[in-house]
């Protein structure tokens, strides 16, 4: 279903007849590739935005939830940008959308509507939902149609705060290692957790109103990990999904809400191994739409705002991981090694782990039989229960040896599938996207792969603009792209692993960013 703002016929101020203005209008942007020339008359509006959303959702199996394609088209006298927000995992790579989805959207809005592919920045707002197989098609319906929808616009730019959703999932250790919080291996013991990584609470927010004051399209950033799922299992656009609607809920009819997925490759929701309540994403979406409502609510839009758009593409050194993989598997092997054989079976152990832990220090029998065998010169009981207590702690000690296999076993294998990639490439560098965006005093600037918290605020402290934002997962995928830092971590987190780049990426890519956003 296509969801387009509704298209005002006649410009502001205008005297020219509605009909007929529109459609020379029409004619020029087919023409030229931007929305409008403005004449005299509107030059109090100088930048024209259009909004649609189109229904993705692949709806084979139980569907909890619509997941969407969503376009915002902007224009000035000189140039034109389009921004798209799909609810999926990546844009190629992995999940339902394939690798040639991103040249196809561009081969046929450069047919279509004259509009140079460097013009398009594609975020994923990395939902773990199932799209349908003609999505390429679908987008370049939502594009078409937020095209034709354009009307003159103000701009309003502001953040907001919430930082009640998201948590960190990497874990600081007393080794001086770094594990993550994943489903796929287990949490390490407690008392080894020492700190946890940093999170990004800020909102940052891009408001649109045509010139009668209606909202027609909020873009908001944020950077979170949409993986939370419903109760029912269904199909759903998760977090980011609810955000929206709760936002476009509360805004005039026809209004879209764009979200952009910010740096949120170490980010999970919060309490997401939570096993005592059923994982469910609609709590945390609303809260965090709320909260971006709260904060668009403050912002004033304003006339006069400028917009452009950059796109560069740069190489980055790609990751041999040869020592890190033996280095790893040295470490596979001493966990191995370490396995020590007991008397106890899982049975056994459970109930004298249990019985031990309620009955404190005597737990093999009533207090009066100890004191009874004292008595007598014994400690029969005493000697049973120091028996037991080493026979528990070394089981314990193997369940804990086989839950950092696990963590080994699945990096691993991660990281020996990236140097299939490696040596397949000869080694050559990974290309990337890097897409900057101002609209007034927003600015944007996005990287294809999974940043992780600390690289969005190592540029949001560096950006001369106050209104910076980052954006991950957009214009293609390249997997996690975590610090160099993190790098060092040799395989104790996913992200460390499950990685393309070598740790220089990150300077050079910042550097990338910090230079774009000065010629924004």
């Amino acid at each position: 279903m296509l969801t387009p703002y509704r298209r005002q016929n006649s410009l502001p101020g205008s005297t020219t007849p509605p009909g007929r203005k529109s459609r020379s209008l029409r004619s020029l942007a087919r023409a030229l590739g931007v929305a409008f020339i403005l004449g005299a008359a509107d030059a109090r509006a100088a930048l024209w935005a259009g909004a649609a959303k189109v229904d993705i959702t692949e709806r084979s199996g139980l569907v909890n939830d619509p997941l969407y394609v969503k376009a915002l088209v902007l224009s000035d006298e000189t140039r034109v940008a389009v921004v798209v927000t799909v609810d999926a995992v990546a844009i190629g790579e992995i999940g339902p959308i394939k690798n040639d989805y991103l040249p196809k959207v561009r081969r046929e809005i450069q047919r279509e509507l004259k509009i140079d592919p460097a013009s398009l920045l594609i975020n994923a707002s990395h939902c773990h939902g199932v799209v349908r197989a003609d999505v390429d098609q679908l987008t370049v319906a939502a594009i078409r149609q937020a095209f034709g929808a354009m009307v003159p616009v103000r701009v309003g730019v502001g953040t907001g705060t919430e930082d009640r959703v998201m948590e960190n999932r990497r874990m600081k250790l007393k080794s001086g290692r770094e594990a993550d919080v994943r489903h796929a291996y287990p949490l390490p013991p407690d008392d080894q957790v020492v700190a946890v990584g940093p999170i990004d609470p800020e909102i940052g927010i891009l408001r649109l109103d045509d010139q009668a004051g209606r909202t027609i399209a909020v873009l908001y950033n944020y950077a979170g990990h949409p993986i939370q799922g419903v109760p029912n299992g269904g199909n759903t656009a998760d977090i980011t999904g609810f955000a929206s609607q709760v936002i476009e809920d509360n805004l005039p009819p026809g209004a879209v809400a764009l979200f952009v997925q910010g740096c949120g490759g170490d980010i999970n929701p919060v309490l997401y191994k939570d096993v005592y309540l059923p994982r469910d994403a609609r709590p945390l979406g609303q809260q965090l739409g709320l909260s971006t409502l709260q904060a668009l609510r403050k912002i004033s839009p304003q006339d006069g705002a400028t917009l452009n758009m950059l796109m560069e593409t740069i190489a980055l050194p790609r990751a041999n991981h040869t020592a890190r993989i033996a280095a790893l598997e040295q470490e596979r092997e001493r966990l191995v090694r370490s396995l020590r054989g007991t008397t106890l079976n899982l049975k056994t152990f459970l109930a004298l782990h249990t019985r031990d832990g309620f009955a404190g220090e005597r737990p093999s029998a009533d207090a009066h039989h100890y004191l009874s065998e004292a008595l007598a010169g014994r400690a029969d009981f005493q000697r049973l229960d120091a028996e037991n207590r080493k026979q528990v702690a070394a089981y314990l000690q193997n369940i804990h040896t086989m839950e950092e296999l696990t963590r080994v076993q699945t990096n691993l294998a991660l990281l020996k599938r990236h140097q299939q990639r490696y040596e397949a490439a000869g080694g050559n560098p990974v290309q990337a996207e890097i897409v900057g965006l101002r609209v007034g005093t927003f600015h944007l600037v996005s990287f294809p792969g999974e940043l992780t918290v600390q690289i969005g605020l190592n540029l949001k402290r560096a950006s001369p603009h106050e209104h910076t934002f980052i954006a991950g997962y957009s214009n293609g995928y390249l997997y996690y792209a975590p610090t160099a830092e993190q790098l060092r971590n040799v395989g104790h987190a996913q992200e460390d692993s499950d990685c393309l780049l070598a740790p220089a990426w990150q300077e050079q890519f910042e550097q990338k960013a910090k230079e774009i956003l000065g010629r924004l």
